[in-house]
This record gives C-alpha cells, sequence and structure tokens, in this order.
C-alpha cells in the first residue's frame, strides 16, 4: 500500500510542529493524535484540535486518514483546546452544588435569613414539597450522569466549568431563597394548583428519563455513530413522533410544573432562560439531523410539536 506522510502546522502560526511519515491509509484521527502525543506529552489526545483548515472544524476521532481530502502528503493543523475534563465528572461538579445548596435555604440558616434561631420551619406545606421535588430533579440527574448517559464527547475545556457552575448553582441559590424565604406566601389556588403542578413534574420527570434512556439506548455497544432516534413501546418516548429533542420539552415542563407548584417569579424567570437556552441547543441538534440523515422525519419539530 501507499503510506501517507502527515505535517502537522499550528493553526495560528502555521509552524510545523511534526512530520509524520509513513502513515498507514486507513489511521483514523484518533491514531494521528496519539502520534502527536507521543512526541508532544502535555497536549494529550482530548486536549487537540485536528483540522484540515485553521478555521474549520476539528476532525473526528473515527474519520480515516484515506478518506480525506488529501493526497499522500497531508497538511492537519493543530489546535490547543487547554485543559479538559471528563464530562462526566462536569455533570457530577455541575449538579452535586444545587443539590446542597437549596439545603442551606431550605434550613433557614441564620447567616442566610438572620433569624434568631438556627433551624426554623415553614409553616406552609409546599415548601417542603418543592424542596423534595428540587432534591429528586438533581438526585435524577446525577443518577442518569452515572448510570444512563454516554457521551459523544469525552470531555470539555476546565475554563467552561466555572461559568456552568456559576449557572446552576446561582439559580439554585436564588430561588431557594425566595421559596424559603419567611415572607413567602404559597400558591394562590392552594392544594388544587399544587397537586396539578406536582402531577406534571411527575410525568415530565418520568418522559425526561425515559427519552434518556432511549438515546443512551442507541450507543449501547460503545458506538460513537449517530442514529436517529424512535419512539418506543414505552409511551413517554413517543414525543420523537414530533420533536427532535423531546428531552428538553419534558425538561422545560418541569420547570414549568416547579413554576407553578411554587408560583414564584425567579422560578418562572429561570424557566424562561433554561426554555430559551434548550431551544438553541434544540435547534442547532435538529438541524444536525437533518444535515446527516436525508431520511429524517419531515414533520418534527426541534422543541415543540408543530410550533418551534
Amino acid at each position: 500500500f501507499v503510506s501517507y506522510q502527515v505535517e502537522i502546522l499550528d493553526w495560528e502560526t502555521k509552524k510545523q510542529l511534526c512530520f509524520l511519515d509513513k502513515v498507514e491509509p486507513n489511521a483514523t484521527i484518533r491514531e494521528i493524535r496519539l502520534m502527536f502525543h507521543k512526541l508532544y506529552p502535555r497536549w494529550y489526545p482530548a486536549r487537540q484540535s485536528i483540522k484540515l483548515d485553521p478555521k474549520g472544524k476539528s476532525l473526528r476521532d473515527e474519520e480515516i486518514l484515506q478518506h480525506l481530502p488529501v493526497g499522500t502528503t497531508a497538511t492537519l493543523y493543530f489546535k490547543d483546546l487547554g485543559p479538559q475534563i471528563g464530562w462526566t465528572t462536569v455533570f457530577l461538579i455541575e449538579y452535586t452544588g444545587p443539590l446542597f445548596i437549596y439545603f442551606l435555604f431550605y434550613f433557614r440558616m441564620t447567616f442566610v435569613y438572620g433569624l434568631d434561631e438556627r433551624f426554623t420551619s415553614s409553616p406552609h406545606p409546599v415548601v417542603n414539597l418543592a424542596c423534595i421535588c428540587h432534591s429528586f430533579h438533581y438526585i435524577k440527574r446525577l443518577i442518569e450522569t452515572v448510570f444512563v448517559h454516554r457521551f459523544s464527547h469525552g470531555t470539555m475545556p476546565l475554563r467552561k466549568i466555572v461559568k456552568n457552575c456559576f449557572y446552576y448553582w446561582g439559580f439554585a441559590a436564588w430561588l431557594a431563597y425566595y421559596i424559603n424565604h419567611p415572607l413567602y406566601t404559597p400558591p394562590s389556588y392552594g392544594k388544587k394548583q399544587i397537586n396539578f403542578a406536582v402531577i406534571m413534574f411527575l410525568l415530565c420527570e418520568a418522559g425526561n428519563f425515559s427519552i434518556h434512556v432511549a438515546l443512551s439506548d442507541l450507543r449501547r455497544n460503545g458506538s460513537k455513530t449517530r442514529k436517529i432516534p424512535y419512539p418506543t413501546k414505552n409511551p413517554f418516548t413517543w414525543l420523537f413522533f414530533f420533536v427532535s429533542c423531546p428531552n428538553y420539552t419534558y425538561e422545560v415542563g418541569t420547570w414549568i410544573s416547579f413554576t407553578i407548584m411554587t408560583q414564584c417569579v425567579p422560578v418562572g424567570l429561570f424557566t424562561l432562560l433554561c426554555f430559551i437556552q434548550m431551544t438553541i441547543w434544540a435547534k442547532d441538534k435538529h438541524c444536525t439531523y437533518l444535515r446527516e440523515f436525508k431520511d429524517y422525519p419531515s414533520h418534527r419539530t426541534p422543541i415543540i410539536p408543530f410550533l418551534l
């Protein structure tokens, strides 16, 4: 077979970093990353972005050298992504914070509200129920992180975890402060409103979990190949008939129900921000499906059936 020569340049300076000789045509980008790592130990594979064009997209690990639009002397460009952290660790950190931060306000610690007693309790049962639901939501996320999720990308830049934690932890504190405040007032329609919200909350949580399991099953054998998700026998997955990202649909539904349950303005604002962010993610994923699969169901919308 004809061997390849691979030249790797710095994506900014165009300076040659290394020259790999006698590379097999069927070598993958992952194998090239490993070769590069041997020459530059500080740049481990997860930290490397290998591109065909300095301003282009990073090549995927599974892409094969001879299938790329290059000659037998291939020029690739390297970009340092910076220190990386595994997605499992990222999610564990992001979701553990809100779980414990909420309790600081739920137990009405003296340094939070300035009360005389160290521990006081709210006279409104909905406050206890809100704490149970909030805790359940993040415990579920932690369980999914460990046992359900399969990540297509193994890591994310370490610098981003600060921003993510500020978002999750900060909002958890903001919501908890008002829900557990001594001046908090319960929902206007009492038990009927609360019971409706709890039922809606549990249904959305069950739906969200079902979608995550269905998506995980698409990669049960460890494959990173993207597939079209379809409804299963589980009724909660039937939302796939109408939307591309029902996990986001159920997630938004969870926070809408939590807003109804607590009738708290900060929770409503947080729900609105969640909806905006998840709509952006859903649209991106929907466009990716349409681009990668010619037979993708044309009647699906990104997040809200028939609308958005």
